[in-house]
């Protein structure tokens, strides 16, 4: 791997500016916090590293045969957006990026960066394979063209590498009239490439340690203390905006039938089957949070969208649940902040409330959904008992979450 100094300019003396943007680069990336925050302090630092009017990082999806554009820095193009939704490129159309894994990584070599410019490849050429638009005096045409059309008379490229495979590549451009990027930046390109490589993987690893932790590892679901915080959050919006807040709470029947007759592993099919079927009936309700509470308990959290229509989901769920061949269909409250409940100034009593109706649906073998609230008002049967001191004296009184 190419060293900052060995990148250093001879005449220039450029080598303590350019550790310096190596440090900055590391640092910026190790302060991304999302994958989306990471490619942006990517794209910002190699282009003030190189001096380029203009950058972007852009991400290889293998499965899609695709060049994906993740960020877009510095002078755009009217074709161009900071965070595109959709701009992608053919890999067929890229073979470079591909193709020096065959020749030069696979070899014992190590990734380089190449320069090209409106005219073609200056100085060094990127790896080819025999056949393609890249390669040796000639130049990737895509690029050249793109160069043309957008005002930019140079770009250097580099391939970012990821656990030994190319992961994506960084593209830092000049306008048309500066001066072209020499070898000297081409070989420090490829450095940051690797300091790029390295801030994602620990990007990746963040999100993939909070991704455990809020995910229920069987369901693929988010967990309980991934409702906890959105609740929270939610609550939040619902006393400052009055935005209307919705909690479904589902228990599973005869899940220990399943599971004394039929087996364990036979259990965890019917909660994974019916995670499937929850995670189908939340997605009717836009931005809505799927999860498994734990054991045969499954919650829906909505924000934002009326009480009806939570309703409505929460009823297109009994009907879903009692046609699954295992089981026995599921128990199904709702309480609901656009429903006359009273205030509801902490988690806990949503929590209590619909609890309180999931356990009247189970005590009732109720195919529907009970709402908290729909009968009385404060005067409902479910409000009262979530609302009732927990002293449980009575056989049947449910012990609710605290």
């Amino acid at each position: 791997m190419l060293t900052v100094t060995e990148c250093e300019d001879p005449v220039t003396g450029e080598g303590d500016a350019r550790l310096r943007a190596v440090v900055e680069l590391a640092q910026a990336m190790a302060a991304a916090h999302t994958p989306r925050e990471s490619a942006h302090a990517a794209a910002l630092g190699v282009r003030q590293a190189l001096g380029g009017s203009f950058a972007a990082i852009s991400k290889w999806e293998r499965e899609l045969g695709k060049l994906r554009v993740l960020v877009n820095t510095g002078e755009l193009a009217e074709d161009e957006e900071e965070f595109p939704d959709d701009e992608s490129y053919p890999v067929h159309e890229f073979p470079e990026i591909v193709g020096f894994l065959h020749e030069q990584w696979a070899g014992g070599g190590e990734p380089s960066a190449w320069v090209e410019t409106a005219e073609g490849v200056h100085a060094p050429a990127p790896p080819a394979p025999e056949e393609g638009p890249a390669g040796a005096g000639g130049g990737n045409r895509q690029r050249m063209a793109a160069l043309r059309r957008r005002g930019r008379g140079c770009c250097v490229v580099a391939p970012i590498v990821l656990h030994g495979r190319a992961w994506g590549e960084l593209y830092v451009a000049r306008r048309t009239g500066e001066p072209v990027f020499g070898r000297a930046d081409a070989d420090f390109a490829s450095v940051l490439a690797a300091v790029t490589a390295a801030g994602i993987a620990q990007t990746e690893r963040l999100a993939e340690a909070r991704r455990l932790a809020f995910t229920d590892a069987l369901t693929g679901l988010a967990n309980r203390r991934a409702v906890d915080m959105r609740l929270d959050e939610a609550l939040e919006l619902h006393r400052r905006d009055e935005v209307v807040v919705s909690l479904v709470v589902c228990d599973l029947n005869g899940l220990k039938r399943v599971n004394d007759s039929r087996g364990h592993a036979v259990g965890d099919r019917l909660l994974e089957r019916f995670g499937s079927v929850l995670s189908l009936c939340g997605a009717m309700l836009p931005g809505t949070l799927v999860a498994r509470l734990g054991g045969d308990e499954f919650c829906l959290l909505a924000v934002g969208p009326p009480a009806d229509e939570v309703v409505k989901v929460a009823g297109e769920l009994c009907d879903r649940a009692g046609e699954l061949d295992l089981g026995e269909g599921v128990a199904v409250g709702v309480a609901s902040t656009g429903d006359p409940i009273g205030p509801v100034r902490s988690a806990r009593r949503l929590f209590r409330l619909a609890d309180a109706a999931q356990y009247k649906a189970k005590a009732a073998r109720s195919g529907e959904p009970v709402i908290a609230g729909r009968h009385g008002g404060k005067d409902d049967p479910v409000v009262r008992l979530a609302d009732a001191p927990d002293r449980r004296t009575g056989p049947e009184r449910r012990r609710f979450r605290r």
